[in-house]
Parts: C-alpha cells; sequence; structure tokens
C-alpha cells in the first residue's frame, strides 16, 4: 500500500531566497561596533576610563546573575576595552574592579539580541575603602513570562539518570512542571511531547526523546531557558514547554580549552567525552565527541535488566565568525547514532512457535541517525536594531528490525512481526528583526518550515489464533488448520469471524491459496505499507516588551499557515503584564496566549491513513482523521519572591484549554508509536521553584508542581486507544504531586563536593490494572499473564503473584499492589479516581574532586577530576507506568554506581 499527499508546495528555495534579502540589504546600513551573539542571546560590549578620560587596561569585568549561576569574568585590554558573548537573556550585575579606583557596579537586563554598548569611568578610590561584591537586585527578573534559567556551572555536578537522555533528565530535575516518564519522555505542563527546543535560534518541535531521535548532548550546553508561562508570539507549534539552548562557543577564547572524561559503571555502561575550545577576537571553535555504551539503554519492563544493550556515538561543532564588526557567522553542525535493543520481558523467553518447537528469545532491535546542521547570520545595522537569518536541516532515519525468527516476536500483547523503515527531515529558514529603543523592545519575524516524512512498514501475523480458520466448539479460536475448507477435517468448525484478507499475511499459515483469495500456491507474506507526505508552516509574528517604571509589558500577534494532511490558519494574539514590587522585592504577573497545536509528525501517515487499509483496520482498532491542528487557550498567574539575597521564590498557576488534544498510543511491546486525536482536553495546575544561589559553595533548589490532564472522548483520529463516547478521563500525564530537592556544596572553587538530588513522584495514572467494581465480586486477573502480574506487584491477602503461580481471582478486601495504587473496590473512577503508579522516592548521589593533584599540576589550568555517581541511591523498586496504552510497561533504573575520571586543560 502506497499513500502519497498532494498538498500544494510552497518553493523553500524560493523563501529563502526572499528572507535572506533583508539582510543582505542591512548590510549598506550604518552599524554599530559590537559583535553580535545568536537569535536567543545577547552580547556586552564596552571600554572602561580612568577620570582623565584614558584607557584602563587590566580592569576585571565580571558579569554574574547569582540567580543561575552565571559568571563570566573578562580583562580589559590596552585599549579599555572588553566584550562577553553569548549571553543568555537575563538580568546581570556588571562588576568592574581596578585597583586605585573604586567599583563600578550596575544591574542591567539582557531581552534581546541587539548588542550593549557600554561606557564605564572609574573614579580614584578614597584611601581605606574595601572591594565587597554581593549578590544584589539581579535575583529577580521582571518579566511577563514564568521561567527558569540554568547554567553550564549548574548542571556539571547535578546526578543525571538518563547519559543518552541528559536534556531530558536535567529538565526534569531542575525544571518545575515536568512529570518524568520512561525512556527520556517528559510530560510538560500536563502535555505529552508538546515541547520545543530551541537551539541557537533553530526551532525542534519533533520529539527528542530516545525512542524517536537523539538529543543535542550536555557536553554541548552552556546555558538553558525554560519557559513554562504563556509563551510570547515569537514561539509556536509545541508551546506547552519551550526550551531555549545557548549552545558552547569558543570565540574570544585566547587559548584552547578542553575537558577529557571516561566513566565506568553498573550494567556494563561506559562512556567518553572529549571536547575542545579555541579562537580569538574574531572567531571561535567548539568541538564535543561523546560515546556511551550500555546494557541497560532503555527502560524495560521487569525491575532485572537482560537485552536492553545500547550505544551512542555524538558529534558536535559549532564555528563563529566574524568577517567585521557589524557582522557574525555562526555554524552548528550535529550528528548522533544510536542502536539499541527493546528489552524483553519474561513473556519474551524460552518460546514456542505453534506447534510447542523450541524457537530463540524476542531479538527486536532500532538504530537511529540524526543529522542536523544550521547555519546563520547576524547584522547590525545601528545601535538600537539587528537582523539575524537562520537557515536549517535535519534529519531523524529511524529503523526498527523485528527477530530474525519472526515467530519470537510473538507475546501476550504482540501478535504480529514487524518492521518500520521512517525518515523525516525538516529544512527551513527563519529572519528576525530587533529594535530596541526607549521603552520598547520589538521584535518581528517569519518562520518557513518543511518536513518530509516516509514511512515505511512491514507486517505478518505470527499468532495462529488471531485469525484462525477453525474454532472450537465452545467458539475460542484453535490452530492447525491453515484453511477454512480443513476445519471438519480436524474434528472443528469453520470461524466464522475468519479474514480471508488477513489470512494472506498470517505466517503461520505458509500457502494460504486461492481459495482464500490470495495468489495460488503463494507463501503467506508481510503486509507492506509506504507513504510519504511534505507537511509545511509558514509562520509570522511581531511582538513589543514596553518597560515603563515597575511595569513590563508584553503583547503580540502570531500567524500560522499549516499545510500537511490537512490545511489550517489561525491567529494567535499573545499578552502578559508583570508588576515589580520594589519594597517587598516581589513581581506580580499574569499571561494569555492562544496557540496552535500541531499534529506529531512521527508516523503520522500510517495513525491518519491506516483506517483506509483494510489489513491495518482489521488488527488495530482506529479512528480515519486528517489530523487538523488543534487550538489552545492557556492562562497563568504567578508571581516571583526575593527573601534577601539568598532565596527566590517563583510560582505559576495555569489553566489550559485545548480543541482537538494530542497523544499516542503505542504499538503491541515495540517502542513504535502513533499519534492520536482526541475532542479536547482541559489541563490545570501549578508549579513552583524556590532557589538558593550560591553562598559560600552551598546552592539549592527545589522544584514542584501538580498538573491535572482531563481528556474528553470522543476519540477524532489515529490508530490504537480507541474510544468513541464516555466520560472525560486522566490520562498518565496527570500527576497529583511531585518534586525534586537539589542540594549541592563544594568546599573553595575547586574542593571536594556533593551533589544530592531528592526526587519524589505521587505516580502517574496507570492503565491496564484490574480494580473490584464492586466490594463483593471477586476481581478477575486471568487476563493478565503471570509476568504481567508480578509486574504490577499484585497482592491477594498474603500471596504474591509470581511467574511461575499466577493469580486468577481475589476477593475486593484482599487484592492489593505494592507498585501501582489501585482504587478500593467499587470507587475506580477514569476522571476523579483512577488507577495510578505507586508514589516513590529516589535520591541521586554525587561526591568528586575538581582539582585532585594541585600542588602537582602548579596551575588551575591543567588538573584532574574524579566523580562518584549513584542513582537510586536506596535501589527503590518501582514503576515508571504499567501497560499504559500510551506508553506501556516500564520501570526505574535499579541502583546504579557510575566512577568518572577527567583531565581538564
Amino acid at each position: 500500500m502506497r499513500i502519497i499527499s498532494r498538498n500544494s508546495s510552497i518553493s523553500l528555495i524560493a523563501l529563502l531566497s526572499f528572507a535572506a534579502t533583508p539582510i543582505f540589504a542591512s548590510l549598506l546600513a550604518p552599524s554599530a561596533a559590537a559583535q553580535a551573539a545568536t537569535a536567543n542571546s545577547g552580547t556586552i560590549s564596552g571600554t572602561v576610563t580612568d577620570p582623565s578620560g584614558a584607557a584602563v587596561q587590566g580592569a576585571s569585568v565580571v558579569l554574574t546573575n547569582s540567580n543561575s549561576g552565571y559568571t563570566r569574568t573578562v580583562t580589559t585590554g590596552p585599549d579599555g576595552a572588553y566584550q562577553f558573548a553569548n549571553i543568555p537573556f537575563n538580568p546581570y550585575r556588571v562588576v568592574i574592579v581596578m585597583p586605585g579606583f573604586s567599583t563600578s557596579d550596575n544591574v542591567l537586563r539582557i531581552h534581546t539580541s541587539v548588542p550593549i554598548v557600554l561606557k564605564t569611568a572609574l573614579t580614584v578610590a578614597s584611601a581605606g575603602e574595601q572591594v565587597t561584591v554581593e549578590a544584589g537586585g539581579e535575583l529577580l527578573d521582571n518579566d511577563p513570562t514564568a521561567h527558569t534559567d540554568i547554567e553550564r556551572e549548574v548542571f556539571t555536578k547535578l546526578p543525571i539518570e538518563s547519559v543518552s537522555s541528559g536534556l531530558s533528565s536535567l529538565i526534569t530535575l531542575a525544571a518545575p512542571g515536568v512529570s518524568a516518564d520512561s525512556n527520556g519522555l517528559i510530560h510538560g505542563l500536563g502535555d505529552h511531547a508538546e515541547n520545543a527546543f530551541y537551539e541557537d535560534g533553530q526551532p525542534m518541535t519533533d520529539q527528542q526523546s530516545k525512542v524517536f531521535s537523539n538529543q543535542l548532548p550536555i557536553s554541548a550546553i552552556q546555558s538553558l531557558e525554560i519557559i513554562a508561562g504563556a509563551p510570547p508570539a515569537e514561539y509556536g507549534e509545541k508551546t506547552s514547554l519551550v526550551a531555549t539552548i545557548s549552545t558552547r562557543s569558543g570565540q574570544g577564547l585566547t587559548k584552547p580549552r578542553g575537558n577529557i572524561t571516561a566513566s565506568y559503571g553498573a550494567f556494563g555502561s561506559s562512556t567518553g567525552s572529549a571536547d575542545l575550545s579555541f579562537g580569538g577576537a574574531r572567531y571561535g571553535n567548539f568541538t564535543a565527541v561523546d560515546l556511551l555504551q550500555s546494557g541497560r539503554f532503555l527502560d524495560p519492563a521487569e525491575f532485572s535488566v537482560f537485552h536492553d544493550k545500547g550505544n551512542q556515538e555524538n558529534v558536535f561543532d559549532r564555528v563563529d565568525f566574524q568577517p567585521t564588526k557589524q557582522d557574525s557567522f555562526h555554524l552548528n553542525g550535529n550528528y548522533t547514532r544510536s542502536w539499541f535493543q527493546t528489552p524483553n520481558s519474561y513473556d519474551n523467553l524460552n518460546l514456542t512457535d505453534q506447534f510447542g518447537t523450541p524457537i530463540a528469545n524476542t531479538d527486536q532491535r532500532s538504530k537511529i541517525g540524526t543529522l542536523n546542521i544550521a547555519p546563520s547570520l547576524t547584522h547590525i545595522i545601528n545601535d538600537q536594531s539587528i537582523v539575524t537569518g537562520i537557515l536549517w536541516v535535519r534529519r531523524d532515519h529511524y529503523n526498527y528490525y523485528p527477530s530474525k525468527n519472526p515467530f519470537s516476536d510473538l507475546g501476550p500483547i504482540q501478535q504480529e512481526t514487524i518492521s518500520q523503515d521512517r525518515d523525516l527531515t525538516n529544512s527551513g529558514a527563519r529572519i528576525d528583526y530587533n529594535y530596541v529603543k526607549g521603552v520598547n523592545n520589538i521584535k518581528i519575524g517569519g518562520t518557513y518550515q518543511q518536513t518530509l516524512l516516509n514511512e515505511k512498514f512491514n507486517l505478518g501475523i505470527v499468532s495462529p489464533t488471531l485469525n484462525s480458520p477453525c474454532v472450537d466448539v465452545t467458539g475460542a479460536p484453535v490452530s492447525g488448520a491453515t484453511s477454512p475448507f480443513q476445519c471438519i477435517a480436524f474434528g472443528e468448525l469453520p470461524n466464522p469471524a475468519f479474514n480471508p484478507l488477513l489470512g494472506c499475511y498470517d505466517l503461520t499459515r505458509p500457502t494460504p491459496g486461492a481459495a482464500d483469495g490470495c495468489a495460488t500456491g503463494a507463501a503467506a507474506q508481510s503486509f507492506r505499507f509506504q507513504g510519504h507526505t511534505d507537511v509545511k508552516l509558514l509562520s509570522f509574528y511581531g511582538q513589543d516588551a514596553i518597560t515603563k517604571g515597575n511595569f513590563n509589558i508584553s503583547f503580540g500577534l502570531r500567524g500560522d499557515l499549516y499545510n500537511g494532511l490537512a490545511i489550517s490558519k489561525q491567529v494567535e494574539p499573545r499578552a502578559g503584564i508583570a508588576y515589580h514590587v520594589k519594597p517587598t522585592s516581589t513581581i506580580l504577573r499574569v499571561s494569555y496566549a492562544r496557540s496552535m497545536e500541531t499534529p506529531f509528525n512521527e508516523n503520522l501517515i500510517l495513525s491518519s491513513t491506516g483506517c483506509n487499509s483494510p489489513v491495518i483496520s482489521a488488527l488495530v482498532p482506529c479512528v480515519p482523521a486528517a489530523f487538523n491542528p488543534g487550538f489552545r487557550n492557556e492562562f497563568h498567574a504567578g508571581f516571583e519572591q526575593a527573601a534577601g539575597k539568598h532565596l527566590v521564590i517563583t510560582a505559576d498557576y495555569l489553566w489550559k484549554y485545548t480543541h482537538d488534544g494530542y497523544d499516542f498510543s503505542v504499538l503491541g511491546a515495540t517502542p513504535i508509536t502513533f499519534p492520536i486525536e482526541w475532542h479536547n482536553s482541559k489541563i490545570s495546575g501549578f508549579d513552583l521553584r524556590a532557589n538558593v544561589p550560591d553562598y559560600h559553595g552551598l546552592t539549592a533548589f527545589v522544584v514542584m508542581s501538580s498538573v491535572a490532564a482531563r481528556f474528553f472522548p470522543p476519540q477524532i483520529g489515529g490508530l490504537g486507544a480507541t474510544q468513541t463516547g464516555g466520560s472525560p478521563f486522566r490520562i498518565d500525564h496527570d500527576e497529583k504531586f511531585n518534586e525534586t530537592t537539589h542540594i549541592q556544596y563544594q568546599y573553595k572553587k575547586q574542593g571536594p563536593f556533593m551533589s544530592f538530588n531528592w526526587r519524589y513522584d505521587s505516580g502517574e495514572v496507570a492503565g491496564g490494572v484490574p480494580f473490584a467494581t464492586t466490594t463483593t465480586t471477586p476481581v478477575d486477573l486471568t487476563g493478565l499473564t503471570s509476568d504481567e502480574q508480578q509486574q504490577a506487584g499484585l497482592y491477594c491477602g498474603n500471596v504474591k503473584a509470581t511467574l511461575g503461580h499466577p493469580l486468577t481471582t481475589c476477593a475486593p478486601g484482599l487484592y492489593h499492589s505494592s507498585l501501582v495504587s489501585i482504587p478500593a473496590p467499587g470507587t475506580e473512577n477514569d476522571d476523579h479516581n483512577p488507577p495510578r503508579i505507586a508514589p516513590r522516592n529516589l535520591f541521586d548521589l554525587s561526591i568528586g574532586q575538581d582539582n585532585l593533584f594541585p600542588k602537582l599540576m602548579h596551575s588551575d589550568d591543567h588538573r584532574f577530576s574524579a566523580t562518584l555517581t549513584v542513582i537510586n541511591l536506596a535501589n527503590k523498586y518501582a514503576l515508571y507506568n504499567f501497560l499504559s496504552t500510551f506508553s506501556g510497561t516500564h520501570y526505574v533504573t535499579p541502583r546504579a554506581l557510575t566512577a568518572e575520571i577527567g583531565y581538564h586543560f
């Protein structure tokens, strides 16, 4: 079966030429003499003079944001000049210190890529004047949109559970409102995969978990801004959680800097990483290479680990070049390859075919290759305006391989052998014009994206009873016969539900025959699906942030034209206001956003058109649909409060109302998922972050949230999880409460350190758990295999379900679980009281030394380090999810120790 969409096409080359015209035309305009940064970072340059106006050489200029942990120090040159580039948007302090002169201390706010130019005239210090630098007014950010800023100085020592999905793990730990799921999946503020990543201005709105794509490695990241509030107009598509990423740069370094690390730990996991930064005033290069192999690459369906090997190789490079004082060229290049096994359960071991003959264990595997190239050009028009253009191509190529013996893929929830070869290529162009003058910070821009989707899918039936030609006298399907015409001879009856078309793809029937509608004498073969489509998105936006006194007012308008399997257009207003109550160090904020929520691209074609295939529709429940983009109205209200100089609390309450809400369903026991569309969803809750900036080596933060995610039937599109009516239900993103507490202490600058995490999750909604409908009716457990029963930790009185001794029924008063919170008999309600994963507390710890041999090395420029990290310190036995329609069954990581050594220069 081959499906090709017939969407109209917009010429990407023509659009890129149009988008680039203002950039090159602006080269003729007057400009300021300062370096520009990327689209989501700023630049500060300045000169320092003495009272006579002469240049001051050798002055230390310190740029800090104590709340995010950002700190940089440069020294003025012979002309008294200095420069900071690649600065994340935030408020900062600029402190200039020079012996014999009074200290200059200023607070400024960077929320634009337009360079800031400072001129500082130092005064002569009075006798006995002391120099002190303490945390000050930069703790609060008077911004209408709630966000969290994370700097490299903070997260490099953070114990992170998943090396292959380090970015997701970092966001889960450090940003509020994020519910943790398996395999690097994160639920941002009640949504699944409605997250966007902007890497140096390049939008990435496709899924980034390790079963869909390969993430940018943490070694390449300089800073993160996590936007949890109503997104400004420049952000679209997936806006539940927006992460803007600034990568590391080598520009401005006068000598090469680098790090070489290696680690080995539990499950045979080993890593190797090397990075190098070098450059000068006008150029720079940063390169990072990361290698990983592990015996526990994915989160398996068993707490024990087997058939879970994987490896990953990554190369990242960033080039910066400044040919003139007004122009900057920037290039990101990244390639990552991952290969991994699909973890087995005990149900996948010691298998036999339909004749009872032993066969090999299930051996399914995946391979993902991710390539990304993104050049950009920035031109400073004058002191108030700047224009940035970026082009990109990103390609994810995903292969899923079945077992060599197709019958090895048979399992309790999988009755087909499946293979897949799909690729997603996203190319696009974006241009931004930024103008800052007086109280206004105006940004106008447009984006064009074209996503090419190719999907190839093979499927063969390996269960002899799935489409059995015959049934016994009770009506139960039986194996043995290969045609309904053989039933009488076998002493059986023809199966009235037998589908002759499916029989052509039933590998348990070697020669279906012409009588079944297949080619005469032809062997059964796999069903093949092939589809291609282009998804195009054209977006324009304009926004202004007005700062007047204690007020910061933002408003914007975005327009999206989506042309995929459906065509949709929306006008999306955005607005927010923040007020700084200076006497109490309080910021009050409210914001609103209307947004278009575009369908997921992963397996979009098969999920939207599979119902047109009589084979697929017979095997997988489906609802035909063109997948129209949804639209969302969201409201936020919150505050930010500083308590002295060493505590900042940020809190936000949110309401999100979405028509045409999206999620995923999973295919059997595979990591292959399909987008599905529901009529609407309502999401509400709160998130909070309390941060303790560095205080004599001690830093800490607490993030917490509670998010209710209610989805409303009917399902209006997609494969799997069909529900045509009924009451609203809590989807598996719903979690009553979660929190992370992080405490870190380091003795002096490079002394020993300790970093500790405590993560509590009250438990997401669980699927597939039997429950007692009344206080008297026994619970029927025959629908679960013995393995599934022990995975859920089921008990009946004092009898525990085990692999060799499954439970069949249990009295309601005796039925319970150690891993799942099951509602009391007769109280289960999909909306108000669904089954949930049991609460869990996970503890992680890192201890280490940044400079092992200070006397031997004689310099901080060359040092050795060592770190010991323990994930799940208490070896908590717990689940992420159980038989979820949307993600399956997965356990949290058992206790894992990892030792790392490093050389830094």
